[in-house]
């Protein structure tokens, strides 16, 4: 009853943005995690069969002709949203899906392939990396993004559980940086998301055990720390993305080469 009465309080006026946080808090109120898999949501084989496929390519598309033209992200996708009827999960599959044409163009500016990485170092946006990597590994639903990216639905809203296919993800990740020869690597985890530094602490023992000269760090703004890094940031999040000096595109790669059986929907 507390968590609702904080969600009331939120609601008064001025407190617009509080009230967002605490919406989403609601929806997303943490019970016990038994989650072993990072799989699809029980509806999206629904939500994103083949007939529901050329309402989200259009509604990619509009959104994109929106950010375009300077709409604000939130009323442009109910603007796109309500037109096309669609549900919440697949309105934040479109919203991840488009960007900008000048989102589109920086971002392909600032990327570099990787065969041009080797022995320059690289600072890993930790969460982002992995998650995706799992849903990949567990049937989860990934999207081929306007930008190039492959992004997932999943979030972990301030609490983070590993899943059967964790270490899975992080030796995958490990044996294409070691393939590719990028071998001074910097993990960021969110230090604010609980059980982050357990992550840490596994993801430091898988690359010892393989010999892998990796540092893991928490930082209470990995953002920032990515942002200001010389490193070439390996990352598929669209809005950090548009503020580093130059990134990579591991995720996509890794999924085409290793995982190219995996549930990918093209909403590019």
């Amino acid at each position: 009853m507390r968590q609702f009465a904080k969600v009331a309080q939120a609601f008064r006026p001025g407190n617009e943005a509080q009230a967002a946080r605490a919406t989403a808090k609601l929806h997303n109120y943490p019970m016990t995690d038994t989650r072993k898999h990072r799989g699809p949501h029980p509806e999206d084989r629904q939500l994103f069969s083949e007939d529901q496929l050329p309402a989200l390519r259009a509604a990619a598309s509009e959104l994109s002709w929106l950010l375009t033209r300077q709409y604000a992200l939130k009323g442009a996708l109910k603007l796109v949203g309500d037109k096309f009827s669609l549900t919440e999960r697949q309105r934040l599959a479109v919203s991840r899906a488009a960007c900008s044409d000048k989102s589109k163009a920086g971002r392909q500016a600032t990327q570099l392939p990787l065969d041009s990485l080797r022995d320059r170092p690289a600072i890993v946006d930790g969460f982002n990396l992995i998650i995706t990597v799992e849903a990949a590994l567990s049937g989860g639903l990934l999207l081929l993004c306007r930008d190039g990216c492959i992004r997932d639905l999943s979030s972990v809203h301030g609490s983070y559980r590993s899943v059967n296919e964790t270490e899975s993800a992080v030796i995958m990740v490990g044996e294409i940086l070691d393939q590719i020869g990028i071998t001074d690597v910097l993990w960021i985890l969110d230090k604010p998301i609980s059980n982050s530094g357990r992550l840490a602490q596994r993801i430091r023992e898988l690359a010892a055990a393989s010999e892998w000269k990796w540092r893991v760090e928490l930082a209470f703004n990995p953002d920032a720390e990515i942002i200001s890094s010389a490193c070439t940031a390996i990352s598929s999040d669209g809005p950090l993305l548009d503020r580093v000096v130059r990134w990579t595109n591991l995720g996509r790669y890794l999924i085409d080469k290793r995982l190219a059986e995996s549930w990918l929907i093209d909403l590019s």
